[in-house]
């Protein structure tokens, strides 16, 4: 599952990038679904002035404000439509990139796998697990490209972190621990004039579309202890509930998971929306270190010339030297372990990356301009999507849930 990513390192993808562009190839691409995503992704391509391997040829949404606006981005040059099925009758179309509400994923990437083109879809890949195994099963007979969203992949931090995880830097992993924390609704406004549009405009709140932190948030963490444990888990069990924001909404505003894998490993993840205080976080802890990625750091268990927190042990030899004149009764009969005073390495020093989501971009247009999928890519994005609906099974039904067999690639 790891392979993948590591092939794509961002030198890889520049000297690539640098002999495409140079003998006049663009990797010609629609975009299908425009709102506030689709349109940063449009940014993010037109943010590259060397080299560009983009020609943005469709823009497509069913809603006129993302319609127009996406329209005024092009400057009026590029084809504009509606229906989706439009886009992928262009000729010369070698992509699209899929970036419409969660339950509108999967037909439209069928469709266009089918046609024969090339696809870069945001996460999750689908709403239900039956849209997203009929997504993987149209990947594999088209031989098509299928990216699945997960910028991580391509960041050159996550790309360092894995290879010290799997040269065994970290020493054996014996846990994952990953939160995400925002503090706010996730509502837009709906337009006085159009109130039937609540659920098309606020489509993240409802179940009928959307999972919410699942399958928004979570996912992404999904994939990095999976990367990171070369493995997909075997269970899951977990709680969640709406405790805060009472609006109507039919999805979580907080969620508890417990992800298993078959070593023992746990994945510990938890994920709100009313408290933002420590933001977001994957922690893979071995017995000789561990590695925040987000904020590019690595921990060793020993650091040189640091002081180390006193435990029981210790605290009885300090006692045993007689530093303790009285030992309290009643009192508390050891030194509980405190956190180590010590800010870590960067795992990649003075880091001036671009924008993760950039790097997937570009690496998708080498991956079409080269009419080749990146080996391993779209498991890890497959694996993701399945554990994440799997999760919210497990919350709905207070049950332990494991991959049916109908699920396994």
């Amino acid at each position: 599952m790891a392979a993948g990513a590591l092939l794509m390192m961002p030198g890889t993808i520049i000297n690539t990038l640098a002999q495409a562009t140079k003998s006049g190839q663009k990797a010609k691409v629609g975009f299908i679904g425009v709102g506030s995503r689709g349109r940063q992704l449009m940014r993010l391509i037109q943010a590259v002035k060397t080299n560009n391997p983009f020609e943005i040829v469709a823009v497509c949404d069913n809603y006129e404000p993302n319609y127009q606006q996406a329209i005024k981005m092009t400057d009026g040059k590029v084809k504009a439509f509606y229906d989706y099925r439009k886009v992928l009758e262009l000729k010369d179309l070698d992509a699209v990139i899929v970036a419409t509400p969660l339950h509108q994923h999967a037909h439209i990437v069928i469709d266009a796998l089918d046609a024969g083109i090339h696809v870069l879809c945001e996460k999750s890949m689908a709403r239900t697990l039956e849209d997203t195994k009929k997504m993987a099963d149209a990947f594999y007979r088209s031989g098509k490209i299928l990216h699945i969203g997960h910028q991580r992949l391509f960041d050159p931090v996550y790309q360092k972190g894995m290879k010290m995880v799997h040269n065994g830097e970290l020493g054996k992993i014996t846990q994952i621990r990953a939160y995400w924390h925002r503090n706010n609704d996730w509502r837009r406004k709906v337009p006085a004039e159009h109130p039937e549009l609540e659920r098309q405009i606020n489509w993240r709140l409802y179940d009928e579309y959307s999972c919410g932190l699942m399958t928004e948030l979570a996912c992404h963490q999904i994939q990095v202890a999976n990367w990171a444990l070369q493995a997909e888990p075997v269970s899951v069990r977990g709680v969640g509930g709406i405790n805060y924001w009472k609006d109507g909404r039919e999805v979580y505003d907080n969620v508890a998971l417990i992800y298993s894998y078959a070593d023992g490993t746990q994945l510990i993840y938890d994920s709100m929306s009313s408290n933002r205080h420590y933001g977001l976080q994957e922690q893979i802890m071995g017995d000789k270190g561990t590695l925040e990625m987000e904020t590019n750091r690595f921990y060793s268990e020993h650091p040189k010339n640091i002081e180390k927190p006193k435990g029981i042990l210790q605290m009885i030899t300090d006692i045993e030297k007689g530093i303790f004149d009285v030992v309290p009764i009643g009192g508390a009969s050891w030194i509980p372990e405190t956190k180590m005073k010590y800010k870590g390495e960067a795992i990649i020093p003075d880091n001036r990356k671009l924008q993760n989501t950039q790097e997937q971009l570009l690496a998708f247009a080498v991956a079409v301009l080269e009419d080749k999928p990146i080996p391993g890519i779209f498991e890890q994005g497959y694996h993701a999507s399945v554990w994440s609906l799997l999760g919210q099974q497990a919350m709905e039904t207070g049950e332990t849930v494991f991959l049916p067999n109908q699920l396994k690639l």
